[in-house]
């Protein structure tokens, strides 16, 4: 199994909820987070004052996948992110060793 972590807009949330729901995914967790990055840095007025915005909101979607899914999931997530400017935002992979439902006990890929 795999935990796949993907930072995006905001925006793109909507997109990437009906593209992994087709891939078999049966749940995932969003999280709204704060990203700062080499694209990320603008200028803002507010009020009258100039303001150096190096923080913006972004989007944290993690989900855990059977191994044979990782590559659908991940091409699905490029897919619908991807606009081919700054920003675009990153797909992180990682691997899970034990994978728990606490209600049912079940255990591995049967926990997912």
């Amino acid at each position: 199994m795999k935990k796949i972590e993907a930072i995006i807009r905001p925006s793109d949330l909507d997109a990437v909820k009906r593209a992994l729901s087709c891939a078999w995914v049966t749940g995932l967790s969003v999280t709204e987070v704060k990203a700062h990055g080499r694209a990320l840095a603008r200028a803002e007025v507010f009020r009258g004052t100039r303001h150096d915005v190096d923080v913006v909101p972004e989007i944290r979607i993690e989900v855990v996948v059977p191994d044979p899914l990782v590559p659908r999931v991940v091409h699905d997530l490029e897919r619908c992110v991807r606009n081919g400017r700054g920003g675009d935002g990153r797909i992180l992979v990682h691997p899970v060793d034990e994978a728990v439902r606490v209600r049912t006990g079940e255990r591995g890929e049967e926990a997912l």
